[in-house]
This record gives C-alpha cells, structure tokens and sequence, in this order.
C-alpha cells in the first residue's frame, strides 16, 4: 500500500467508463456524475451544476463512510461466492454418490450373469464353452452400452445443466471482486490528491451499486430482518363485505395490486398504499402473479384466467384464458405459466395452452394449493395446506424437498424474491410467516407472528421498490407492510 500508484491505475482512472479514448475532466452534481468533454456535449449540456474536476472538494468523512462500505460489499461478493461453490460442491457430491450406486448395480449385474454361465457350462464340451463366451462377450458389452447410454448420461447432462447457473454466479462474484478491490486500494493511494481521489471515489461507488444490484438478484439467502410494520386500509365505500385479500402483487414503481376475493375485486395502490383504481372480476379471484411490469394474471374462481394491465394508475382489462379445473394458485417464469388446482400442479403457455401435469397428489382434498417459481427457474415451491408442508420441486416436476414446521399449520400464501429468498405464511393458529431456505428445507427465521398483529395471513410480496413485505389476510379491511432489511 506505501508504493505509489501504477501509470496503468491512473490512466484507467482518468479513462471514462463510456467514452474510452476521452479523459474525464468535470463532475455534474445535478446527477453526481464524473464526465468527459464527449458525455458533457451529449448528456449535460443543460445542468447548472457542471464543475471541473478541481473545484470539487470531497470531505474525509465521506471517504471513510465508502471504505467501510467498500470493505462490506467485498465480504458479501465473498459469502455469495462461497454459497454457491458450496451449492456446486453438495450437488457434485450428490451425483457422484448417486453414479456410484449406478456402478455398484451394473457390476452386480454382470457379476450375477457370469455366475449364471458359470453354472450352466460346467459341463459343457470345449466347443459349447466356446460359443458360451462370446455370448457372454455380446451380453457384457450390452449391459455396459445401456449402462453409459442410460440414465449415467441424463444424469450428467441434468448436472451441466443445474451447475450452470452457479458457475455464472461463482465467475461473476470473482469479476466483481477483482475489478472492485483495485479501486479500493486506488482510492487509499490517491487521498491526497484531489482530482485522482474524487474520480477514485466515484468510479468505486459506481462499481458498488453494479455489486449490490448484482448481489441483490442473486444472494438468496439472505435474512430479512424485520424494522417496523404499518396497517393500510385498503376497504373503499363500495365494498359490500369485509376484505378477504387473497393475493398481492408488487410492481416495480411501488404500486400495490391486491386481489379482494369477498367483494370480486381487483384493487390498485398507489405508493402510500391508498385505493387509487379497482375493477370488478365477475368471479372472486383466488391469486394473482406479475407477468410484465405493468401487466397481472388474476386466477378466478370460475376457471378462468383474466389479464389486467395498469395504465396510468388506471386498471384495464384484457384477455381471458379458460381452463378446464381449478386454479387456487398462479405463477409466471419466463411463458410459463404455473396453475394449482388444489390436488395438481400444470404447466401452460401464456396463449393458454396444456403444456404437461408436472405434479399431482390425490391423497387429501387440498394439496397443491399456491405456487411460486425461483428466480432462475430451476425450483418450484408448492404450499399443501392439507398436508401440513412446504414442497420443493424440480424444473420438471421432480420432488426434491419436503418442509414441515409446528409453526407452520395450514400453509397458504407463498413468495420467492426476486433474491430468491423463500417466504411462506401459516393460515392458522400461530399465524406465522416465514423465510425458508433456497433448498426448502430449513427454516431461517420468523418474520412475523400474531404478535405483530398477523391472523389468518392467505397473501403477501415483497416490494424491492420499498423494502418491505406486504400481507394480505382474510376478513379484515387493512393490509400489514412490514419494514425490512
């Protein structure tokens, strides 16, 4: 750290990041924005508060505050890098032991077979055994052929699939993490001149956003930790019965969708969660799921699926798909949608077609009540309200995990993060929400209880917009918006 900075780390901190030959010269305090003679031309010709780089003048204060910040989103990039080598690690090891089993059958096999030929050719005549071993020879290579060509095969390429996206991951944290560190190091190098210190500290604060959006997307295990909550009233004077919020929906710019099931609504919030829009289903709507930023799917009653765009604060109907069953649960990954009908699990096209069953238990009335779908699709979470449990599926409907909890009776509403942290709700008695585990197998914590004013929960979401999760609940006129970290 005593050794000056490199010519290298100075001509890559006066290069600007989008103009590459240009040298940045002034900073923009109307957008805090370093900028080069080009960015200036194109994006800043008419801000008042254009300065030359000297002018500038930073407050050690403020350093110190991104060091420390520096030093955090280093130790994140870390931890979710760790995560996901030790993900990659457990599902290597899983399929390892799973081809060893594979292996140690295919030999008991073959060895069961040559002890079958043994037996038979004793006593044979040298011409009879003769014939016998290329028949053993063609039968061998034929339990070895089905045995690479076989399910070792699938095996390996589910494998390369499922790692994939942890890789990404794994490479990007270390991108993160290389270009990040320099930057730090820089900053510390530079503090006593001015101009290398003000472009140092901003270039490191853009660096820290791209890492904390990045980490936000990914860091699924993450805790939410619970600062404060606030009751809405999300009843209006047309109302004809007491509010059964069966559904909410965050959208990006901080407007509030909830499903009113009692009085066959569909209501709009704005961003202090006041009614601002509604429309009248002609069937009381079970759930609802985004499909774009601005546009729901509402699953009715009566089978059908209605889609509503929000316009301009305004709610607007649109086109209506028809199904031939239930659907209690709703969710939307990439065309997909996911529909429950409380005994199974189907997979459509967003045009409404049948795709496939990808899970079914007729064991009780209700067990495929409400779905959600990871962030980079690989899981599907069901709730089984009948049996008590959380379940965890593969993409193609492969159970892989089964969560059951004392705290968690009559589990209902359900949401994955765009983070991909897990949460889900008991609708009854301790009327509990919860965050699980990525792999739905562990709980985390308890975000919030009856004590916090939480009965009959059947709804929530979390909005990124405004950190905080949003719960809907049967027979009662006011939302809970839990203030969270």
């Amino acid at each position: 750290m005593k050794w000056p900075l490199s010519k290298k780390m100075e001509k890559y901190l006066r290069a600007c990041d989008i103009h590459k030959d240009e040298q940045l010269t002034k900073f923009c305090k109307d957008h805090s924005r370093l900028c080069c003679s080009k960015c200036v031309d194109l994006d800043h010709r008419q801000c008042n508060q254009l300065k030359v780089l000297s002018e500038v003048k930073m407050q050690s204060s403020d350093l110190k505050k991104l060091s420390v910040r520096v030093s955090n989103t280093l130790s994140r990039l870390k931890k979710l890098q760790r995560y996901r080598e030790d993900s990659r690690k457990a599902m290597r090891s899983s399929y390892a032991e799973f081809e060893r089993n594979k292996v140690k059958k295919m030999r008991l096999n073959v060895q069961s077979f040559l002890v079958q030929c043994d037996d038979t050719s004793m006593n044979e005549t040298f011409e009879t055994v003769e014939y016998t071993v290329d028949e053993i020879r063609q039968k061998v290579n034929l339990l070895l052929t089905e045995f690479e060509n076989g399910s070792i095969k699938e095996q390996k390429e589910e494998l390369k699939l499922k790692q994939a996206p942890l890789i990404s991951v794994i490479k990007t944290c270390i991108r993160h993490h290389g270009e990040l560190l320099p930057l730090h190091e820089a900053m510390q190098k530079v503090k006593y001149q001015p101009e290398l210190s003000l472009i140092a500290h901003y270039k490191c604060l853009d660096k820290i956003q791209q890492c904390e959006i990045y980490m936000n997307e990914n860091f699924s295990d993450e805790l939410f930790s619970v600062k404060g909550v606030s009751k809405y009233k999300v009843r209006i004077f047309r109302d004809s019965d007491t509010c059964h919020i069966s559904a909410v929906c965050a959208l990006p710019d901080g407007q509030v969708l909830v499903a009113d099931y009692w009085n066959h609504k569909v209501k709009l919030l704005n961003q202090q969660y006041q009614v601002v829009s509604h429309w009248g289903v002609n069937a009381k709507p079970w759930d609802m799921c985004l499909i774009t930023p601005s546009e729901a799917a509402v699953a009715l009653r009566d089978h059908g699926v209605q889609f509503i765009t929000v316009t301009q604060s305004k709610l607007v109907p649109g086109r209506r798909l028809q199904l031939q069953h239930d659907c209690h649960g709703i969710a939307h990954y990439e065309g997909d949608l996911f529909m429950c009908s409380n005994t199974a699990l189907y997979k459509y096209s967003l045009s409404g077609t049948l795709v496939c069953r990808l899970y079914e238990d007729t064991s009780a009335s209700v067990t495929v009540r409400k779905c959600a779908v990871s962030p980079t699709g690989d899981r599907l979470y069901i709730t089984s309200p009948d049996q008590q449990k959380l379940l965890t599926l593969a993409r193609d409907g492969t159970l892989l995990a089964t969560y059951t909890d004392p705290a968690l009776r009559g589990p209902d509403g359900l949401h994955v993060t765009p983070a991909g942290q897990v949460l889900v709700c008991g609708y009854l008695s301790p009327y509990t929400v919860l965050q699980v585990g990525w792999e739905g197998e562990s709980k985390l914590a308890t975000l919030a209880t009856q004590e916090d004013g939480v009965r009959w929960p059947q709804s929530f979401c979390y909005s990124s917009s405004s950190s905080s999760i949003i719960v809907g609940q049967a027979e009662d006129d006011n939302i809970l918006v839990f203030r969270v970290e």
